[in-house]
């Protein structure tokens, strides 16, 4: 039975002066029962469909053409307050930030009262059983401890798993989730999809699963539906779109993730990226023509349908592209760089420790110390990258802010190309400035938005005594935009000005500008589309090649761990509990935590 129907729906809105389809003959249908993944990148429109099926449209975009059918009534004819007593009753959110979603000022069991008081559940008793239930349906611990916590007393996974248990309460027809794992780590990430998986089985619900995550979708969900621009441009059966996908940008997507087994390709970055609202204007044609390496002249006027090309697949496309699949491969197998073993270590960490002490509550009682990080040793050799990865909690980042000098710890040595950096920052800070460099994960935070790039790639050249001049520094500032991979004329230019991708080759720049020994890398991709991701990824084997630099690079994504580092270290609870060539640690781990992080990878 079709619970949703989608059907040529255009939704329009207005940027200077012109009419802009921000959603272009989108067709989409979830049964009941049913999981159906909506995947694409940032900007492709996926989140816009689940708000313009919950009615949630920005103000100044409208539905301009089309239907929307949800058990068998039209939403688009209905009245807004007859729409809106839909929501949380037959269709429920499950949204993007769990964090944030959540009133910080109420406890969970006032927020769950609150949702099942305006289902319509009468008596306060009532509605605290069927929160309790709720919640232990989605496998929480003590649930009735978790109604008396406020949500920053919650880890980030328990956030999400209280959010699924609202909207399942609801005992809804239709869910909504708009990447509910975004922010989560591997581990988490599979938890949270087997509950979503058991309860959706268990209630019969449809499913609408909104992710950039191609791999996990094709995993979990039975029909795909792959968007760019506003335009649907393949569905089909989950397993056949990902291991044989026809259209161009959808091989682009496969070709551009790493994988956590067999060859490691060099991966086919997609050049540019999406464009913006302003730019879907300007393409009456195949909106992916300027990006495609198998476009013709035709593409970029001919504006086409979803056709049926198999028994449930359906491809927008002229046809002579969808043929045309080796442009779209890995460009050969990559060669795994072996350090020297002679060499001494770049970096060598010895027994380092840190405990955080955080005195007492608002009760007065003290609470116990956290030991971040128990006795972790690693060495680096001069040209290699390691990968650090475990689950939100490790004490991964508490090294790297260790490396950095932003913690003192309590123990153990740092020393970086010979030199003992293991003081308090302002001991060390001249050396650390010259020897080891951060890159940061968010660019968008990381960089002041009212300066130009030029002086912020050279931002380290103020510290020195005495500071460089404008004309030094921008030749710098040239250099390093050289070997990013950006044009010069981005050195007059504000982050706001260039894009996601482009910001975080600043990021890099920036740290290149000392001429560091050691960069650290911090979860520098986990908030990039995988194009982009393919693109920064390859920069820095580039970055490796011709430089000879080394890095830690701190992830939980270990596909991408694997395509990039030759040995990986393992940490959980503070400490390393297995390290060695990736190779070997992915295809035969030892320790059974390593075992369950290769298991939840999708």
């Amino acid at each position: 039975m079709t619970l949703l129907a989608l059907n040529d729906v255009n939704v329009t809105t207005e940027a200077g002066g012109r009419r802009i389809d921000v959603l272009r003959d989108v067709s989409l249908a979830v049964g009941r029962g049913e999981l159906v993944g909506v995947v694409g990148e940032s900007g492709a429109g996926k989140s816009m469909v689940g708000r313009l099926i919950a009615g949630m449209l920005p103000r100044g975009f409208a539905t301009s053409r089309g239907s929307v059918t949800f058990l068998d009534r039209d939403l688009l004819a209905m009245a807004p307050r007859e729409r809106t007593g839909l929501l949380g009753d037959a269709i429920a959110f499950v949204p993007q930030h769990p964090m944030t979603s959540l009133n910080p000022v109420l406890s969970l069991g006032a927020q769950f009262d609150e949702h099942l008081r305006r289902l319509g559940q009468d008596g306060k008793a009532a509605r605290r059983d069927r929160a309790l239930a709720a919640l232990d349906s989605v496998h929480l611990p003590r649930p009735a401890d978790l109604l008396g916590r406020f949500p920053h007393q919650l880890s980030g996974g328990q956030c999400q798993r209280a959010l699924i248990a609202m909207a399942f309460a609801g005992k809804p027809d239709l869910i909504i989730a708009d990447e509910p794992t975004t922010a989560l780590d591997v581990i988490t990430q599979a938890r949270v999809m087997e509950l979503i998986d058991e309860l959706q089985r268990d209630s019969e619900t449809g499913l609408l699963f909104i992710t950039h995550d191609l791999r996990l979708a094709a995993q979990h969900c039975q029909r795909l539906a792959v968007m760019y621009a506003g335009e649907i441009v393949e569905t089909g059966p989950a397993a056949a779109l990902l291991s044989d996908p026809l259209h161009p940008y959808t091989r682009s997507l496969v070709a551009a993730n790493p994988g956590i087994a067999g060859p490691v390709w060099r991966l086919a970055a997609l050049p540019d990226h999406m464009p913006g609202l302003s730019g879907f204007a300007d393409l009456p044609g195949c909106r992916f023509a300027p990006r495609c390496p198998v476009r013709d002249e035709a593409c970029a006027a001919a504006r086409t349908a979803l056709t049926e090309v198999a028994p449930g697949r359906f491809v927008r496309g002229a046809g002579a592209c969808m043929k045309q699949s080796s442009a779209l491969a890995g460009q050969g197998e990559l060669p795994r760089a072996a350090a020297d073993a002679a060499a001494p270590p770049i970096l060598s960490v010895d027994g380092l420790g840190k405990t955080f002490r955080s005195g007492r509550n608002w009760l007065g009682r003290r609470r116990a110390p956290v030991v971040a990080v128990d006795g972790v040793s690693l060495d680096i050799a001069p040209g290699e990258f390691v990968g650090l990865v475990g689950e939100s909690g490790s004490g991964k980042s508490t090294v790297a802010r260790l490396l950095l000098g932003l913690e003192t710890p309590d123990g153990g040595r740092i020393v970086v190309d010979g030199q003992d950096i293991t003081g308090p920052f302002q001991r060390t800070a001249k050396q650390r400035i010259a020897l080891i460099q951060m890159i940061f994960q968010d660019p968008q935070s990381a960089l002041n938005p009212r300066q130009r790039i030029g002086r912020l790639v050279t931002q380290s050249m103020e510290v020195r005594r005495p500071p460089a001049r404008w004309p030094e520094r921008l030749e710098r500032a040239r250099d390093l935009l050289g070997q990013t991979g950006l044009p010069q004329d981005t050195i007059g230019r504000y982050p706001v000005q260039v894009s996601g991708g482009q910001r975080q080759r600043v990021n890099i720049a920036r740290a290149l500008c000392t001429a560091p020994k050691v960069l650290v890398a911090d979860e520098i991709v986990s908030g990039l589309d995988v194009s982009v991701q393919a693109q920064i990824l390859n920069l820095l084997l580039d970055m490796r090649a011709q430089r000879q630099i080394s890095m830690l690079f701190i992830s939980h994504d270990l596909s991408v761990v694997r395509y990039l580092c030759s040995r990986v270290a393992i940490m959980n609870r503070g400490q390393i509990v297995e390290q060695g060539p990736t190779e070997q640690v992915f295809r035969a781990p030892q320790h059974d935590y390593t075992k369950a992080l290769l298991a939840a990878v999708p």
